[in-house]
This record gives C-alpha cells, sequence and structure tokens, in this order.
C-alpha cells in the first residue's frame, strides 16, 4: 500500500529515526579528522535538532522523558514535535505544535481520496482544526495537535470510537447501530484488523498495484482550522487535482475561542460598531449607499438571519443589487446578484482571450442566466449554474472548481469516470495558474453580466463583446413571450367591467 516517499515530504519516523543515531550528550565527541578541535558542549546543543527534558507524567507521577523536534514542512511552515514516554509505566503520547507566527485568516483543506495511496497524504492538526469526511457524517472535533497521515486519523477514530462499543451494545442499543454503521466503511477503507491493529497489507499482494487500487468508497477529507496551523499533503505539487486550498476571515466567535479576543469585548464593540453605524448612517444615505436588511429565516437550521442588500454602481456597465445571508448558528451562506435595469432587448455575448495572471484579476459580474465556456477544455457552464455572481476572474473559477470537486465523485456512475474528472480538474487548475492561453466565453441572454476592461473607457484589444437578437426560445425559457408590458390597462379594465 506505501507509495514511494516524496523526497519532499521525508516522513517524521525517518527524521527520528535519523535523530535516534546522533551521539547522547554523555558520550565522548568525536575529533574532527582535520585536527581541529571539537565543538564545546554549548555549541554541540545548539546544534542539536532534537531536545530532551525530564517532565512528570500524569499516569504515575514519576519522571518520564519529553523530546520535541524543530522540523520544517516543505510548502507549509515550520513545526515542533513534541513526544512523551514514561519508561515507568509505559505511557506514552505526542503532539505538534506550530513555530510560526499567527496567520492572519483560517484556511480550508480540501482532499479527494480515492485510490489507496491517497491514505498516506501526511496531515497536520493543530488544536484548533476539525477533520470532517462528509460521506460519513463524520466530525473529529479540536483536541490534541498530531502529525499524523490520513490512515493513521482513520485508524486513531476507529479505535476510539470501538473503545466503549461491548459496553454501548448492551446499555445503548441505538446509539451502538449509529456507531456501528460509520465504523464498518471505516474499517473497509483502511483494512482494520482488531486483532492485529498494524496489519495493513494483506499476504502476497503487490505494493505497487495495491497502492493505485480505487477505493470501494472514496471519501472526502476537509480540514478546517481558523488559526491556519493545520496542513494536508498534496502530491506532485499545488496543481495536484485532488487537493484544494481556501482561506476565510475568521468570526468574532473564533478569534474568541482561540484567546485572540477577550470575550467581554463583544458587548463593548457591538456598541462601538452602533454607535458608528448611526454616526455613518447619514453619510451612507448622501451617498446612496444604505444597506437594507430583510428579516428571515435560515433554510439550513431555521433560525431567523438577516438578508443584507445593497446597491452598487459598476462603471461603464450598470448597476447591481447584491444580496447576502449569513447564519451565525450553522454557518449556511448565500449571496447573489440581481440586475438594477431594465431588461435589456438584446442579449450579449463577451469573448476574452485570457494570457496571463493578469486577466485573472478581472472584475467578472455572471448573472444567474449567464452560461459560461472555456473551450481549451471542453468547459460548458450552463446558465442558473452556480446562480449569481460579483467576483474576480479567478474566483469564479475557483468556485466552479470546488463545486466540481465536491459532486463529481459522489454516486456510482462518477466513480467509474473518477480517472477522467481527475484528468479534467488537472485541466482546469492549469487553467486556473493561467499557465497557457485560454479563451473565455460569457453568454447572457438578458445581457446582465459584465467583465471589466482594463483599458476602459478605450477597447479592450483582449475582449470582445457582441449583441444579438434573442431567438423565441430564448425568450420563451425567460418568460418573455408572455410578458406585456403595454396597454395591460385595458385587459384589467375589461376584467372589471366583466365583474360588474
Amino acid at each position: 500500500m506505501a507509495r514511494k516517499q516524496d523526497p519532499f515530504f521525508p516522513s517524521i519516523g525517518s527524521a527520528v529515526e535519523q535523530v535516534d543515531r546522533l551521539p547522547e550528550e554523555d558520550e565522548p565527541k568525536p575529533v574532527d579528522v582535520d585536527g581541529a578541535q571539537p565543538k564545546t558542549e554549548n555549541e554541540d546543543d545548539e546544534d542539536r535538532p532534537l531536545k530532551e527534558m525530564s517532565s512528570l507524567c500524569m499516569a504515575c507521577g514519576e519522571q518520564g522523558t519529553t523530546r520535541m523536534l524543530l522540523t520544517n514542512i516543505p510548502y507549509f511552515r515550520e513545526v515542533i514535535v513534541m513526544s512523551f514516554r514514561c519508561e515507568h509505566c509505559g505511557n506514552q503520547n505526542n503532539e505538534v505544535q506550530s513555530a510560526g507566527m499567527i496567520r492572519d485568516q483560517g484556511v480550508l483543506y480540501t482532499a479527494k481520496i480515492l485510490i489507496r495511496s491517497d491514505l498516506n497524504r501526511q496531515l497536520v492538526k493543530s488544536s484548533h482544526c476539525t477533520i470532517s469526511i462528509p460521506e460519513f457524517e463524520l466530525t473529529i472535533p479540536p483536541g490534541q495537535g498530531q502529525l499524523n497521515t490520513v490512515e493513521g486519523i482513520i485508524r486513531d477514530t476507529i479505535r476510539d470510537l470501538s473503545a466503549d462499543q461491548p459496553l454501548r451494545r448492551i446499555q445503548d442499543e441505538e446509539t451502538w447501530r449509529k456507531l456501528e454503521a460509520v465504523l464498518e466503511p471505516l474499517k473497509e477503507i483502511v483494512r482494520y484488523d482488531e486483532d492485529d491493529e498494524d496489519a495493513v497489507e494483506g499476504p502476497g499482494r503487490d505494493a505497487e498495484a495495491d497502492a493505485e487500487e480505487k477505493l470501494a468508497r472514496p471519501f472526502t477529507i476537509k480540514v478546517d482550522d481558523p488559526a491556519g496551523d493545520s496542513f494536508i499533503e498534496f502530491i506532485g505539487s499545488m496543481k495536484d487535482p485532488k487537493w484544494s486550498m481556501r482561506t476565510y476571515n475568521r468570526t468574532l466567535e473564533q478569534n474568541i475561542a482561540m484567546g485572540l479576543v477577550a470575550a467581554k469585548e463583544e458587548s463593548e464593540k457591538a456598541e462601538g460598531a452602533k454607535d458608528d453605524a448611526e454616526g455613518e448612517e447619514d453619510e451612507e444615505k448622501k451617498e446612496g449607499e444604505e444597506i437594507y436588511v430583510f428579516p428571515g429565516i435560515c433554510s439550513s437550521c431555521g433560525h431567523a438571519i438577516d438578508t443584507k442588500m445593497k446597491k452598487v454602481i459598476i462603471p461603464y456597465f450598470k448597476d447591481i443589487f447584491i444580496m447576502s445571508t449569513n447564519c451565525d448558528r450553522c454557518g449556511y451562506r448565500d449571496n447573489e446578484v440581481k440586475s438594477g435595469a431594465a431588461i435589456s432587448e438584446k442579449g450579449r455575448k463577451i469573448t476574452l482571450r485570457a494570457e496571463d495572471a493578469e486577466d485573472l484579476s478581472r472584475d467578472v459580474l455572471k448573472s444567474e442566466t449567464c452560461g459560461m465556456e472555456i473551450p481549451e477544455i471542453d468547459f460548458v457552464l450552463q446558465p442558473g449554474t452556480l446562480g449569481g455572481r460579483f467576483t474576480t476572474l479567478e474566483g469564479i473559477l475557483n468556485q466552479v472548481y470546488e463545486q466540481l470537486s465536491e459532486k463529481v465523485f459522489a454516486g456510482d456512475s462518477s466513480r467509474q469516470d473518477a480517472g477522467e474528472f481527475t484528468t479534467f480538474l488537472g485541466k482546469l487548475k492549469k487553467v486556473m495558474a493561467a499557465e497557457h492561453p485560454f479563451t473565455l466565453i460569457l453568454d447572457d441572454p438578458l445581457a446582465n453580466s459584465y467583465l471589466q476592461n482594463l483599458y476602459a473607457p478605450d477597447p479592450d484589444p483582449n475582449m470582445k463583446v457582441e449583441m444579438y437578437e434573442r431567438s423565441w426560445q430564448q425568450n420563451e425559457d425567460l418568460g418573455l413571450n408572455d410578458m406585456k408590458v403595454e396597454g395591460y390597462e385595458e385587459g384589467e379594465k375589461e376584467t372589471q367591467a366583466k365583474a360588474a
């Protein structure tokens, strides 16, 4: 099952083995071959990557040994690996802590585990990190920091959940059945043997063939860390089609939980924000940027929430309304963009030849009636997909990637075509990184979509805008054929006269 180890991601086990081969402090230090003076004790201590200290064992009360190792994870950061062992009672544990500064944003890593070698991805879990596997409705809450693999995390979960199962079967059979429904597929994935927990390979199995074996139940693992101190390994490079990363701003509750903001400041900040809002209300009204708030009900959890709406003026285009809904209880979020102008008489087709990373920073308004195409990778997004979006070209491609990676591997048919989808996602990641020129086509029959012109008000040499007459079928799909905007008063008067 083991895949060939990436030289950029040496396992922590191999690092510890190298450390164990270092001479102990009480052993005589070797003399340099060229006759130079050996290092002093202090110099040698500073160069040693492993630090040892005596610590109290919380199990037996005797003195154990804690080892600390500072190691660097490429493309991530430096971490401190701590390991404790008591020679008296055998108690041992390990923990991982970040050795860097607190990041400004949280991070969410998503990895698709499709073949058996994907289980070997290394994973750093900080004390603030939550790991979830949506397919099994499994969530591992924040706890002690760990440096492990995906398979190791699953094995630890199986071991923890199985600990009291015999007792639950007698005292609470319903809970026992629910846990068994989660444990059975997890055991099947890692070939868990209760008699020999370390058994991974079956006798006579080909390691390379086993590594490429498709899992009977592929799944998605999400690593969500508001502190930004967690990480899951990608294969090859960050263009790994089965791996993605997204950063986000922490909420006030997350900052309080991490100890970055005192809880008592919440009310003070709320009062200050209220005073600031009242002071800026008149200014907002003068500038025409008033934010409207509409009370409603969350469609996910049913609690009361507010939908905020604001008018935005896009230069050289038209006015739009951006509506945002955020639920603080369940985390549900929804954004929608609506046009603030009349229905256009013609449709609009925008064609952009994107050549470099600068084009990815263009603002994009995609209405819910707009379709999107990238011919070079055979990508077609039908109207209505993703709804209305106002973001950048890079942002909308990231949203497309996240939506596809969430859905393409779900279901039996998707598993059969997993290889094709993986290839397509790899092509999409190259487009997201602007590795080669590509063509973006936005086709909106209502002309409510927009792509920023970097040369405005002059024409953009890389962008072509065409206005076209809508077909009868397009008008029918949009409900325009039956829409009467002139002389509708006559029909209403006739109806009232007949009623009289």
